[in-house]
């Protein structure tokens, strides 16, 4: 016979730990019908027959929140066999009340009291028979991270299911039907204190409770003046463990999350290499090569690539917001952010998105309001994430040389901003009416993440990365690259005859063709020609795209001869740095090295200036940075929106209020630009 077992607890009550050590790899997300919030759902790894449910913690069952709603209705419509409360040690007075809610449903009930380490460390001493003989249920003490009573607690829930033992029937639930919601919710608490107060002893010292090291902490970490500060310097550790090519300022040496990267990159690059040359023997047709090593190799490529720095990243973050620091970091923000509609925990994923929108996106999960994932998911593709540099570095160098490149730049991060958050404010006043999101300003204690729970988190955001985005990825790569390989003449022979393969030169492929048409709605923002539009689309692929698309688009202005004489004075040191064999330079490898090398880090002032005739003035060079910067981002992006926002229809609409939002902008720093210049 089976079983259902509810998993019910706080927030940082350890609910999760409790729940990943109870089902191990058995366990899968989707999400609750009608909503986007997450449904866990496993099996007890000791016994197959008991299925165990993750409910979305709450402080309550009061209908308000999603989540309030969905543990409520599960726990009273669907009676599962059992709950398990999970309850936080050194919080008993917060977590009782929900606890106290849950037996009120006269459901079989099992309370874990877990952080008994915690408690010990503060030599409190909480009375289990006391708490056992007051609720008539079985109270178990635990220790989630170590796994510590975890067996007790389930052999209390098969004896609780077997026995059929409900909770007693306490005076204080009948005041329900007789008192309002605030006067029953002080009853509740003034009952709650009563039991505390009888079954728990805390340690006195000269007549004071003894300050805790959760406490201790704090008086850094939520200063007034200090806590910025040090959030400052634990984001940048955190950053530079993911994304730093000199870690720890050391020149030379990779941030962990680097060095993953380049390994997974050369190992596919390899394997790529084997691909290609098993094709080659085989005598595959170009169009086939070329559709397997630059559309379907890239596109897996493309996601793999993001693998490693998705990995570093969330398992940091993990450990963060595993520890009680991220609570610390909503709370200093959350007045900042509720200005524009927001509480503060969209800050954090805001901030990720410098690095990279995708783990941005990912992390908006960890937001309790649905309102706030939604608008802080939309915001996440308007930050200037690193693979947009380029596009930025490469303009201010081509079309800024003779100003301050510095001020441009400047200017350009502080716009994310600003338009961050004016279409928060917009959104909350049209779409919410103003709504603010509920914040609880009570803290968790300060504890040291499991390996295990750390490494669960991190397994499960690639896993759902690669499940879900990385099948967007690899569908509008393939798609781009038909595009951009393929014309009319593809399929009637002229090419074959032409030029030996029915693949098309960009230039007059479907995707130019596309470009052309599309062009004129981009004369108000100041590049109406095709060859911009095309970058524009290849950077939905990577934003890094929009500079090799342009190289190639402008290929013109990179010949033989401009590449010979641009590295004609280089010496053999900074020819080997830049990528040329033993220093010596090589015209074959010249073209890819000025690409990646020179026009992406904005080396040559001199670079493509046939791109000046298509984008004329300074006005509209930074028109064409606004739309890359807060347009739709990559499909990568787009994939993991999708796996947050569940359902196509919110996602395209996202993206739609990101293609206008980027348009409406580009076209008004054009037109003002040319009215003030």
């Amino acid at each position: 016979m089976s079983y259902t077992i509810a998993l019910a607890g706080n927030p940082n009550s350890g609910k999760t730990t409790v729940f990943n050590t109870l089902t191990g790899s058995r366990q899968h997300v989707g999400n609750w019908p009608g909503v986007t919030v997450d449904k866990k759902e496993g099996v007890y790894r000791k016994n197959k027959d008991m299925k165990i449910l993750d409910l979305p913690g709450t402080y309550s069952l009061s209908p308000y929140s999603a989540e309030e709603v969905i543990a409520r209705d599960f726990i009273v419509n669907e009676s599962p066999d059992c709950v398990i409360d999970i309850l936080d040690g050194t919080s008993l007075e917060r977590n009782l009340y929900l606890a106290l809610q849950i037996m009120e449903t006269g459901i079989p009930t099992v309370l874990g009291i877990n952080m008994m380490d915690e408690v010990a460390l503060r030599k409190d001493v909480i009375d289990f028979k006391r708490l056992e003989a007051e609720f008539g249920v079985a109270v178990v003490p635990l220790e989630a991270r170590t796994g510590k009573g975890i067996d007790v607690l389930m052999d209390a829930v098969s004896r609780t299911i077997e026995e059929k033992r409900v909770p007693k029937r306490l005076p204080v639930y009948e005041l329900s039907k007789k008192v309002d919601e605030d006067t029953l919710a002080d009853k509740r608490y003034s009952f709650i204190t009563e039991i505390v107060e009888a079954s728990v002893r805390r340690e006195i010292k000269d007549g004071e409770q003894k300050q805790s090291r959760t406490d201790t902490i704090d008086k850094v970490l939520t200063h007034k003046i200090w806590a910025l500060p040090a959030f400052a310097l634990i984001m940048y550790l955190m950053f530079a463990a993911t994304f730093s090519e000199n870690f720890l300022f050391i020149p030379g040496l990779p941030s962990p999350g680097i060095a993953l990267a380049t390994l997974v990159e050369n190992l596919w690059a390899l394997f790529t290499e084997v691909i290609s040359s098993a094709l080659l023997s085989a005598g595959a047709a170009t169009w086939a090569y070329s559709l397997v090593i630059f559309g379907i190799m890239e596109g897996l490529g493309a996601v793999l690539g993001f693998l490693p720095l998705i990995l570093v990243l969330y398992i940091l973050m993990s450990f963060l917001e595993d520890s009680g620091y991220m609570a610390r970091v909503a709370f200093v923000m959350d007045r900042l952010f509720r200005k524009f509609g927001l509480s503060g925990r969209s800050f954090i994923p805001l901030l990720m998105g410098f690095g990279c929108s995708v783990p941005a996106i990912m992390a908006t999960r960890t937001l309790d309001s649905e309102k706030d994932r939604k608008i802080t998911t939309l915001l996440c593709g308007f930050m200037p994430c690193g693979a947009k540099l380029p596009i930025f570095i490469m303009f201010v160098s081509t079309f800024f040389s003779d100003g301050n490149k510095t001020l441009v730049l400047f200017f350009t991060y502080m716009l994310s901003l600003v338009v961050s958050i004016v279409v928060s404010l917009i959104i909350n006043r049209v779409a919410y009416k103003g709504e603010t999101s509920n914040f609880l300003m009570e803290l968790p204690q300060y504890r040291l993440p499991t390996l295990t729970s750390v490494g669960i988190h991190g397994y499960e955001k690639v896993k759902g990365f690669i499940q879900k985005a990385g099948t967007i990825i690899l569908a509008a790569t393939i798609l781009i690259w038909t595009l951009s390989n393929f014309n009319i003449a593809s399929f009637n022979g002229q090419n074959q005859q032409e030029y030996g393969t029915p693949l098309a030169p960009i230039e007059s492929s479907f995707l130019a063709s596309t470009g052309k048409v599309i062009a004129p709605i981009f004369k108000p923002a100041g590049f109406g020609e095709w060859r911009p539009t095309v970058g524009v689309a290849t950077g939905w692929i990577a934003k890094e795209m929009v500079v090799v698309t342009l190289a190639q688009l402008y290929a013109d202005d990179i010949s033989d001869e401009y590449l010979t004489g641009y590295f004609a004075d280089a010496t053999e040191d900074e020819l080997s740095e830049l990528g040329f064999e033993e220093g010596l330079y090589d015209s074959e490898a010249a073209r890819d090295i000025y690409t990646d090398e020179v026009l992406m880090t904005g080396s040559d002032a001199k670079a493509l200036p046939t791109l000046k005739d298509d984008i004329k003035t300074k006005q509209a060079a930074l028109a064409y940075m606004a739309f890359n910067l807060l347009c739709m981002p990559c499909f990568a992006a787009v994939g993991a929106m999708k796996r947050e926002l569940k359902t196509w229809r919110v996602t395209l609409g996202q993206v739609g209020i990101q293609m206008l939002t980027a348009y409406i902008v580009a076209v008004f720093i054009n037109v003002v630009g040319n009215l003030l210049f």
